[in-house]
């Protein structure tokens, strides 16, 4: 099954957070078409190169309810994905969030 999910992302420096949007392929946990929101990686680098950055989360939403997790992201290539662990919880708590009640 090819399951790819749109999610919010948010890179939280000391003094700022940078948010952007991209897919979470479930199976594989690795995000892409990452687009930044008012944030120019080309001139000011990936958020994670600055020395004031701190840790990235994601954002998974369906109507009023939401699921926040950790993104981690590869200093070398600039990709963020999630760990296989995270995975599995984000899959159980994703299948509660797009069930109905």
């Amino acid at each position: 099954m090819d399951l790819k999910l749109p999610i919010v992302i948010f890179d939280e420096l000391t003094e700022s957070v940078i948010r952007s949007t991209g897919m979470l392929d479930l199976a594989s946990g690795e995000i892409r078409n990452v687009q930044y929101e008012d944030y120019d990686v080309k001139a000011e680098g990936m958020p994670v190169e600055d020395e004031t950055y701190e840790f990235t989360s994601g954002l998974l939403t369906n109507g009023k309810r939401d699921v926040e997790f950790r993104i981690e992201v590869d200093i070398m290539s600039g990709a963020y994905s999630v760990t296989p662990s995270e995975l599995l919880e984000l899959k159980g708590r994703a299948a509660k969030l797009f069930s109905t009640k």
